[in-house]
């Protein structure tokens, strides 16, 4: 049971930093213009490696 919450949880989360990056996007291309980067990538790819750990 709680694997399963666990995993439902990292689903979730997973699918706000995707949204997060899709609505951050005109900002991160303006920021990247700026020399600056913002790490969604990082967060995204983190949560995913997880939820896949967490899945059966």
């Amino acid at each position: 049971m709680e694997s399963r919450l666990y995993a439902a949880t990292l689903l979730a989360l997973y699918q706000l930093t995707l949204l997060a990056g899709i609505a951050l996007l005109p900002v991160a291309m303006v920021t990247e213009r700026l020399g600056l980067r913002l790490p969604i990538d990082r967060a995204v790819t983190g949560l995913n490696e997880r939820y896949e750990r967490a899945t059966p």
